[in-house]
């Protein structure tokens, strides 16, 4: 009898132990970072807000922060905090008001008690941006702690960027074609315009941008009847190129010019579409052409949002990360 008692006991142990373990499982929390290159431009957060929003309907349960990477912008609207009330008024959101870095957000996600991150880029391919943004999460990583139980996080996992990333877990090229795809209401403006479609991009000095020769080919192989070109404000190809290219092969001297960016901020407004001398309206229209801009960020396209939770349920799955 005290032999059949005693091992009720230890089974019932057993299943109280194992209850207490899949509820400590279970009650993991887990988080998603959206990391945003960023802008100080009210009207460009409209792409960060629709991202934000989509992920949430995603994951209703499952907390979301946002980060910008851009140490400048961030800057900017550390001085804004000062006159906080003047851009709340203005519908400025709370979270980009006191928008933190990469690094102040993971601490504070720590002391909440989340112990699994997802880390989402927005940003357009891997360069710069990105690969600062990874050398803090290998940092971050390679945290030893005397008793595992301290290590600050479990696992802290990685999106891959819009249109792909390096190496061999996720091919790049059917990233980029998606991409294309789901921008192909603005070659259909182009088209009924009877225009050429120009992207500015925002390029990059250190990495290679061989990335936007890649999307400016597969543009033309999706769209053969409507011209694309693709510039970059840093790096090649350059508004110079472009223009050679569109005087050399331009069948029309009608321009739909938009930024192959997130988010439609500075550079659009001034570097795209500014009336100085040196912007790509300016430039281009002493060329010949007639420029229609379009101040839209590809992540105010819901298309371009879902590609973003469909690379963080990727990145779960890769980290076998269960999101709700």
């Amino acid at each position: 009898m005290k032999r059949g008692v005693s091992v009720l006991m230890v089974v019932a142990l057993l299943c109280a132990s194992s209850v207490g373990y899949a509820m400590h499982e279970k009650g993991k929390k887990t988080a998603i970072v959206l990391a945003f290159f960023g802008t100080t431009y009210p009207s460009g957060l409209k792409a960060v807000e629709n991202i934000y929003n989509e992920v949430r309907r995603a994951f209703p349960h499952t907390k979301v922060r946002i980060t910008f990477t851009s140490n400048i912008i961030r800057r900017i609207w550390r001085k804004r905090q000062k006159e906080a009330e003047k851009w709340l008024s203005m519908g400025i959101p709370k979270e980009v008001l006191y928008v933190k870095g990469f690094l102040s957000v993971m601490d504070e996600l720590q002391e909440e008690g989340y112990k699994d991150i997802i880390v989402q880029s927005t940003h357009i391919y891997h360069m710069e941006q990105v690969e600062d943004l990874l050398s803090y999460i290998r940092a971050l990583r390679s945290i030893e702690t005397v008793k595992q139980r301290w290590k600050p996080f479990d696992k802290i996992v990685f999106g891959r960027p819009i249109a792909g990333g390096w190496g061999d877990k996720y091919d790049y090229h059917e990233d980029l074609k998606r991409m294309v795809e789901v921008l192909k209401d603005d070659v259909e403006l182009a088209r009924k315009k009877h225009a050429v479609l120009v992207y500015m991009g925002h390029g990059n000095e250190y990495f290679s941008c061989a990335i936007y020769a890649e999307a400016q080919k597969m543009f033309r192989t999706l769209y053969p009847d409507v011209q694309v070109f693709i510039g970059t404000v840093e790096g090649y190809p350059s508004l110079e190129d472009v223009v050679e290219a569109l005087k050399r092969e331009a069948k029309s001297k009608t321009v739909i010019l938009k930024p192959f960016m997130v988010v439609a901020g500075d550079h659009a407004h001034n570097d795209m579409a500014g009336d100085g001398p040196d912007s790509w309206k300016s430039v281009l229209e002493r060329n010949g052409f007639k420029v229609v801009p379009v101040l839209e960020g590809l992540g105010e396209k819901d298309s371009i949002a879902r590609i973003i939770v469909d690379h963080i349920r990727d990145a779960a799955k890769e980290a076998g990360l269960r999101l709700e």
